[in-house]
C-alpha cells in the first residue's frame, strides 16, 4: 500500500510540474501537502484545526520568513484588508523582502555552526560569523539553488563561504558536520567500532574521512572584514596526498601498538572512489606560514561535492526538504531532522518522498519550496487545540517556537518604537546571547530556565528600552493627544500584532489614565505597561 501510494503521489507531482503554466506549478506541491496531511488526520482519528487568525498568522510569517514581527501600519493594514488572497500575496512580498536572505542566512549559520563559537570572544565564530551570514545572505538574496549553495560552501573558494571549515578543522569535525548537516547522517559513532544499531562500520567512517583528509585551513591575518570587524581572514586548501588511516586490530611487534591501514575513500552509497595514482616520487611542498599548498591536479573534495549534489543522490535532497519543513512546521517527517536511521521512520513517508521529487525537479528552489510550504493550510493552521504534545507527529497544531535571540533582539526595538532600520542593525548583547541564546535544547523543545526568566524579568535590558525617552513609542504615547483607547491599540498592535481585547483596553486605559499634572508617575506607568507586554510569554513566542 504505501508503495502505491508513493506512485500515486508522485504521478500528481509529475503531471503538475510538467511544462504547463507557472500558475500550476506554483500550486502544486501544497495541494499534495495538504491532502497528505488531512489523509493522516483522518487515519489517526484527528480533529482538524481550525485556520489561524489573521493576527497570529501575521506574526508567524513575518518572523518565519523575515525575522521580525511587523510594524504598527503593517499590522493594521493586513488586518483591515479584505482580500481573500491577501496571505499568498502577502508571502509573495515578504518573499521578495531583502530580509528573507538576511532570515535564511541566521537560520542556516546556526543550523551549520550553532552558536558556541559566537559565545567566547577571541574565537573563530565570534570574530567571523558575521562574514559568513553576509556570504549566506547572498546566496539566499539571489535564490541560488540549494545544490549551489552546499557546493560552495564544500569548496570553501568564495570570500566568506570558508568560515564552515575554519570551525570544522579536523577531519573527524568535518566528517560529523557534512554527514550530519547535509546527509542527515549520523556516522560518527563508527569513528571507534561499527555502528551497534546501523549499518555503518569503521571503514564506512574512515572511507568519508578520505575525502576531507586532504582538507586544510589557514589564517590570514590582517585582512579587512567585510562587515568591519577585526580578526583574521580564513582560506581554505587541499594537498596532493594524504590517507585516512584505520587502526586494525593486529598489533606491531615492534611497537606493540595497532598496526594503522590507509582507508580508500568511499562514498556512503557503497562505491569506492577511484582516482589515479599521485605522480612518482611526489612530496607535498613545503609551506610557509599561513600558505595553501597548490591546487591539486585530482581533488577529492570535489569529487566528494559532485556525488552529493547529483539528483540521484539518496541522501542530500531528502534531507534537505526534511529540514526545512521542520523549519516551517515545527518538526520533520524524520525527527530529529539530522538523524535518518532505520528504526526512525518518517511519519508521512510518501509526503516525503513526494517532495523530494518535486524539490530535485524545480532544480533545488528553495524559495519556491518555502513558498509551497507556508501556502498551505497545514502551515497557516491555528496553533491551539486539545494537542498537549509540543511537536505533534501529525502536525494537528501549528508550530509554537521561541523568539531566536536575533529576531527577539530586532523585534524589541522596532516594538519600542526605534524604527525599522535601528532593529535591522541591532545586534544582541552579550547578555542577551548568554541568556536567550539557546532557548531550545537542539530538537526544537523549549527550554525555559531560570536565569533566562530573570534576565527577563529582573534584569534592566527590557524594561529599560520601555522607558519614555528620545522619541521612542513610550513617550510618542505620552505626548499625543488621541484617546487613551487608541494609544492601548496602537502599543498592542505594536508589540503583539494584534488589537487588545475588551478586557485589556479596559484595564490598560484605566492603570495609564491618570493625572497629567504627576509627569513622573503617568512615565512610571507606561514604562511598566510596555514591558508587561515585551515580557510577556506571547511576545517571547511566535504568536
Amino acid at each position: 500500500m504505501f508503495v502505491n501510494r508513493i506512485a500515486a503521489i508522485s504521478l500528481v507531482v509529475a503531471s503538475i510540474l510538467s511544462p504547463t503554466s507557472a500558475c500550476a506549478q506554483e500550486t502544486a506541491l501544497r495541494e499534495v501537502v495538504d491532502r497528505e496531511i488531512k489523509a493522516s488526520w483522518t487515519k489517526e482519528k484527528i480533529t482538524p484545526p481550525v485556520k489561524a487568525s489573521d493576527s497570529v498568522f501575521l506574526r508567524r510569517i513575518y518572523l518565519d520568513l523575515v525575522g521580525i514581527i511587523p510594524t504598527y501600519h503593517e499590522t493594521a493594514t493586513f488586518l483591515k484588508d479584505t482580500d481573500p488572497k491577501k496571505r499568498e500575496k502577502l508571502i509573495d512580498t515578504l518573499l521578495a523582502d531583502p530580509r528573507y536572505a538576511r532570515q535564511q542566512a541566521q537560520v542556516f549559520d546556526l543550523a551549520m555552526l550553532g552558536r558556541k563559537n559566537r559565545l567566547v570572544e577571541g574565537t573563530v565564530g565570534y570574530r567571523n560569523r558575521g562574514r559568513f551570514r553576509e556570504w549566506l545572505g547572498k546566496q539566499f538574496a539571489a535564490n541560488e539553488p540549494y545544490d549551489r549553495i552546499a557546493a560552495k560552501i564544500l569548496q570553501a573558494e568564495e570570500d566568506g563561504s570558508q568560515l564552515y571549515f575554519a570551525v570544522n578543522r579536523d577531519t573527524d569535525e568535518m566528517v560529523t558536520s557534512v554527514s550530519r548537516f547535509f546527509l542527515a547522517t549520523q556516522i560518527q559513532c563508527a569513528k571507534c567500532h561499527d555502528h551497534p544499531f546501523e549499518p555503518w562500520t569503521q571503514k564506512d567512517y574512515y572511507g568519508m574521512a578520505g575525502f576531507f583528509v586532504r582538507t586544510m585551513t589557514v589564517d590570514v591575518p590582517g585582512m579587512p572584514e567585510v562587515t568591519n570587524q577585526k580578526g583574521s581572514k580564513y582560506l581554505v586548501g587541499e594537498r596532493t596526498i594524504g590517507e585516512a588511516l584505520f587502526a586494525i586490530e593486529e598489533v606491531d611487534p615492534k611497537t606493540k601498538k595497532k598496526k594503522s591501514i590507509p582507508i580508500k575513500p568511499k562514498f556512503l552509497s557503497g562505491e569506492e572512489l577511484k582516482e589515479p595514482e599521485p605522480p612518482m616520487g611526489f612530496v607535498e611542498p613545503k609551506l610557509k606560514s599561513n600558505e595553501l599548498p597548490p591546487k591539486p591536479a585530482f581533488s577529492r573534495r570535489e569529487k566528494f561535492i559532485g556525488w552529493m549534489t547529483a539528483k540521484d543522490n539518496p541522501f542530500f535532497a531528502k534531507a534537505a526538504v526534511n529540514r526545512v519543513w521542520a523549519q516551517f512546521m515545527g518538526r520533520g517527517f524524520v525527527h530529529p531532522v539530522d538523524d535518518f536511521n532505520q528504526k526512525n521512520e518518517p511519519s508521512h513517508p510518501a509526503l516525503l518522498k513526494a517532495i523530494e521529487s518535486a524539490f530535485v525537479a524545480q532544480k533545488y528552489d528553495l524559495k519556491w519550496l518555502i513558498r509551497e510550504f507556508v501556502n498551505s493550510e497545514a502551515y497557516q493552521s491555528a496553533d491551539l487545540g486539545a494537542v498537549t504534545d509540543a511537536m505533534p507527529r501529525y502536525y494537528e497544531r501549528a508550530r509554537i517556537r521561541p523568539l531566536s535571540v536575533e529576531e527577539l533582539t530586532a523585534s524589541l526595538h522596532l516594538a519600542t518604537g526605534l524604527g525599522l532600520e535601528s532593529a535591522l542593525k541591532a545586534e544582541p548583547s552579550k547578555d542577551m546571547l548568554q541568556y536567550l541564546g539557546e532557548p531550545a535544547d537542539g530538537q526544537g523543545r523549549f527550554q525555559g530556565s531560570l536565569s533566562e526568566h530573570l534576565f527577563l524579568h529582573n534584569g534592566d535590558q527590557f524594561r529599560g528600552m520601555c522607558r519614555p525617552n528620545k522619541g521612542n513609542m513610550p513617550e510618542k504615547l505620552m505626548m499625543s493627544t488621541e484617546p487613551w483607547e487608541a494609544k492601548v491599540d496602537r502599543m498592542f498592535l505594536s508589540v503583539l500584532s494584534r488589537p487588545a481585547t475588551s478586557e485589556e483596553r479596559e484595564r490598560f486605559v484605566k492603570y495609564l489614565n491618570v493625572d497629567a499634572k504627576d509627569a513622573k508617575m503617568a512615565a512610571q506607568r507606561m514604562e511598566d505597561a510596555m514591558w508587561v507586554l515585551v515580557s510577556c510569554s506571547e511576545f517571547r513566542f511566535n504568536r
